[in-house]
C-alpha cells in the first residue's frame, strides 16, 4: 500500500492505528511507521496498539490474545513508541481518530447514521478521517447526515458547504471478502478524496502465522487462505 500510495503521488503519511495486534510482521510495522513519524508521518494509537498486556474487556477474548501475543515480542523502544501515540490529532479544520470522534478513547464504530451523527456531533471539525471499521465508508452533513457512493479510484470533491466524515478502510484484516487493501489519498488543495484499492498476498500473510502460531488465524479465518 505504501508504494502504490507513494506511486500516486502521496507526499505526506497519515497512519490511523491499529499498527499492530492483526498480523506477523509487528516489528517491521512499527519500525518502519516509526522512521517515518520521524521524517513527518503522524500516527495515532488504536484499540490494538497496545504496549503492555491488555487488562478489562476493551477487546474480545481473540483480540486479546493476539495482542497480547504480539506485546511479548517488543521491544522496548517500540513498546515506548506505541505509549506516546495519541488517540486523536487536529490540524485546523482537520481532526484525524482511530474510531470515533464521540468518545475515542472508548473505540466507537463508525458504521451507520446514527453512529456518524455521534461523531459528527463530538467535533466542530469540518472534515474527519478515522479507521477502526475496516470497509472503506463516507458520510457528509449539511442538512442531514447522508452516506455517499464510493467508486474506488474516482476522485470526490469534498464541498465546502457540508461537513465530512471519511472512514479510510484498512491495509490489513480486510472485512469485505477481498484479499484488498484499501486507504485515501486527499488532495488538500484541490479539496478532493480518493478511496484506492490494491491486492496484497494474502496467502504469505497465512503462511507467516501458521509459521509463528499466531493466535489469530483460526478466529479471522486466515488459515483457509491456502
Amino acid at each position: 500500500a505504501l508504494s502504490s500510495a507513494a506511486a500516486l503521488g502521496a507526499e505526506r503519511w497519515i497512519f490511523l492505528g491499529d499498527m499492530v495486534g492483526f498480523g506477523p510482521d509487528a516489528d517491521y510495522v512499527l519500525d518502519k511507521i516509526e522512521t517515518m513519524v520521524a521524517q513527518g508521518a503522524l500516527a495515532l494509537r488504536g484499540n490494538h496498539d497496545r504496549h503492555q498486556p491488555t487488562d478489562a474487556a476493551t477487546l474480545n477474548p481473540a483480540a486479546r490474545r493476539i495482542v497480547d501475543w504480539t506485546v511479548d515480542r517488543l521491544n522496548a523502544r517500540q513498546k515506548l513508541f506505541l505509549s506516546e501515540r495519541p488517540l486523536t490529532l487536529r490540524e485546523g479544520d482537520v481532526l484525524f481518530v482511530h474510531a470515533s470522534a464521540h468518545e475515542p478513547q472508548n473505540w466507537h464504530e463508525v458504521e451507520t447514521l446514527a453512529d456518524a451523527a455521534r461523531s459528527f456531533a463530538s467535533t466542530d471539525a469540518r472534515l474527519v478521517f478515522c479507521g477502526h471499521g475496516h470497509v472503506p465508508r463516507l458520510f457528509s452533513s449539511a442538512a442531514q447526515i447522508t452516506q455517499e457512493a464510493i467508486t474506488a479510484a474516482k476522485p470526490l470533491a469534498l464541498d465546502l458547504d457540508r461537513r465530512w466524515l471519511v472512514g479510510v478502510g484498512s491495509v490489513g484484516m480486510p472485512r469485505d471478502g477481498r484479499a484488498i487493501a484499501h486507504f485515501c489519498l486527499w488532495d488538500q488543495a484541490k479539496g478532493q478524496l480518493t478511496f484506492h484499492e490494491c491486492p496484497y498476498d494474502a496467502r504469505l500473510t497465512a503462511q507467516k502465522i501458521r509459521a509463528m502460531r499466531m493466535p489469530l488465524g483460526q478466529h479471522f479465518g486466515l488459515l483457509d487462505l491456502g
